[in-house]
């Protein structure tokens, strides 16, 4: 692979089940030591990527491809080079947590061996997994726990996980963006299909919102946060009505307390330096300003979906 290629790159993927068009014309692409996001809801096309990407199912048009390589007729070589992580993962019930975590991770044989032997150990112990247990015993957080074990245990380049995280606690969690931060330090790259936006948020450097089969939205955090508005509080001294006149504020609430006049108000972003120099001369006090969440990019996307949902 050269360094230019990339590590994910799937251009105009078609999928349909009978009538149902699970993927539409989907575009995506992971560039070679990126942490790319894949957000959406249920049944919006992610799981049918991923299978797609590991060689499970044909797509029905387009094109996907692993480090050049054909995800379908390259599947075996290029599953050498990849760790990949399901949203539930499926165990031999009378195999150990153990001999799971080996054989999940025989494709790739250890160089070192007491390097290896050290790192499973880490592994064990940050997940906080007991090794010797059957795998029938295990709770659905302690299964992901053995996948996530595997995936890490020797370097691939490039991690495939969807919705990963699933039955974790906040602390596993934790260890796991721990983690995947340095496969990205060590230039590996990682696609991480997920609905939770915090997660996304702390490790992504890009993120592709997709939704019925289509990428909606595309590129790194900052320019999707371009896309939307920021939150500014602030406290000032003087009449606020002026900021009632300006096109790019929105929702504009005010009140008073103690230092004056509280007002709380959106912006659109590219006007946020307009809106500071009229906040300025009306005396400020205090001043906020929270630049968009992905919480806000997802239901700007799915918000009618989800309050059609709710009236039924």
């Amino acid at each position: 692979m050269s360094d230019n290629t990339p590590a994910v790159e799937i251009a105009g993927l078609h999928k349909s089940y009978g009538s149902f068009k699970a993927l539409d014309g989907l575009d995506l692409t992971v560039e070679p030591g990126q942490v790319a996001g894949f957000l959406g809801p249920n049944g919006a096309g992610k799981s049918t990527t991923i299978k797609v990407l590991l060689g499970l199912l044909r797509a029905d048009a387009g094109t996907a491809r692993l480090f050049g390589g054909d995800v379908w007729s390259d599947a075996v070589e290029l599953h050498k080079r990849i760790s990949y992580v399901p949203g539930d993962v499926s165990l031999w019930p009378n195999l150990t947590g153990g001999e799971c975590i080996d054989y999940l991770t025989r494709l790739k044989p250890g160089g070192d061996k007491a390097k290896r032997k050290a790192r499973r150990a880490e592994l064990l112990e940050r997940f906080q997994l007991d090794p010797t247990k059957k795998a029938r015993t295990y709770s659905k957080g302690n299964r992901q726990k053995v996948a996530l074990v595997a995936a890490f245990l020797d370097e691939s380049e490039l991690y495939i996980f969807d919705e990963p995280t699933s039955g974790l606690d906040p602390l596993m969690e934790a260890v796991f963006t721990e983690y995947a931060r340095e496969a990205k330090a060590a230039g590996s790259s990682v696609l991480l299909s997920s609905h939770i936006l915090s997660e996304v948020e702390k490790v992504c450097d890009t993120v592709t919102i997709i939704r019925a089969g289509v990428a909606v939205e595309s590129g790194t955090l900052d320019e999707l946060r371009h896309l939307t508005r920021s939150s500014v509080v602030a406290t000032v001294g003087g009449d606020p009505s002026p900021l009632g006149s300006l096109e790019a504020v929105n929702d504009l609430v005010t009140s008073q307390n103690g230092a004056g006049t509280r007002v709380a108000f959106d912006v659109d972003n590219h006007a946020v330096g307009d809106v500071l120099k009229t906040l300025t001369d009306l005396d400020v006090r205090g001043l906020t300003i929270t630049p968009p969440s992905l919480e806000e990019l997802f239901m700007r996307h799915y918000g009618d979906v989800i309050e059609t949902e709710d009236a039924r």
